[in-house]
């Protein structure tokens, strides 16, 4: 089974995270895929909007697998990985066509990045978002992926969601505006697919400069060096603490440590 499918119809192409087993948690190739869907999607004229959703209905995107985080061996595995998976959110925010995402279930972690990093988001009532590594992992956001909460909620929201550790469903999403429209979930697909559409009718570069100029302005926000603060969670006793807990099914023991 292919872990990330593409498909086109018509102007739209849909990307498929589809691991439904695992909540779609994404592997490395995924990610893989993704940037080299973004490409593809480039390359394309005839293609005017990118969808991305998660197979199953129970998760749009989970997160990264955690079972990769076992590899780690230092804080420089931590900054590589989030020098890579920036790299991709990099690339699909820069995709030169709108890019809706729609989510069903859990986007959580990674999967949260990989929906901020899309112009739209359309959720069901049951979605939940958030980032709740301060219960789970014990490791922190990339500067690019702190500067799109904050872009979405605000400073004191993106705080307290990353602080407080929870999750929100679909009507709490909408009034913090981390979704544009919640949609019944027998709905969802089809609301996508209309709003694709019409935007795919709409003049391709006035879409294509709106959203660079958009991604410009905001790229200020993460332009501040945070390596530091990446050694100093992905390098910490708690971080590796988070990883074997999670993959224990146990609650973490932190110590700050």
């Amino acid at each position: 089974m292919t872990e990330l499918t593409f498909d086109v119809d018509g102007p739209v192409a849909w990307v498929t995270f589809n691991r439904p087993e695992a909540h779609n948690a994404m592997t490395w190739a995924m990610y893989d895929a993704l940037e080299e869907a973004c490409r593809a999607v480039d390359a394309d004229r005839s293609l005017r909007v990118l969808v991305l959703r998660g197979a199953g209905g129970e998760a749009f995107a989970s997160g990264t697998d955690i079972r990769q985080f076992q590899e780690f061996a230092s804080a420089e595995d931590g900054v590589a990985y989030e020098r890579r998976i920036s790299r991709v959110l990099d690339r699909l925010e820069r995709v030169q066509k709108p890019v809706l995402a729609a989510v069903e279930g859990f986007a959580v972690g990674g999967g949260a990045a990989i929906a901020l990093a899309c112009d739209l988001r359309y959720c069901t009532p049951d979605s939940r978002f958030g980032v709740p590594i301060a219960r789970t992992l014990g490791n922190c956001l990339s500067a690019g992926n702190l500067a799109r909460l904050i872009a979405a909620v605000g400073p004191a929201r993106a705080k307290e969601l990353v602080f407080r550790a929870r999750l929100v469903d679909g009507a709490e999403a909408l009034a913090l505006g981390l979704v544009h429209e919640v949609v019944e979930r027998s709905r969802l697909l089809d609301r996508v697919r209309e709003v694709a559409r019409e935007i795919a009718e709409h003049a391709p570069i006035t879409l294509k400069v709106t959203k660079e100029a958009t991604r410009r302005m905001l790229a200020r926000l993460a332009e501040v060096e945070c390596e530091d603060l990446l050694r100093e969670a992905y390098g910490s006793r708690d971080f590796r603490e988070g990883v074997a807990a999670f993959l224990d099914k146990r609650p973490p023991r932190f110590t700050g440590e």
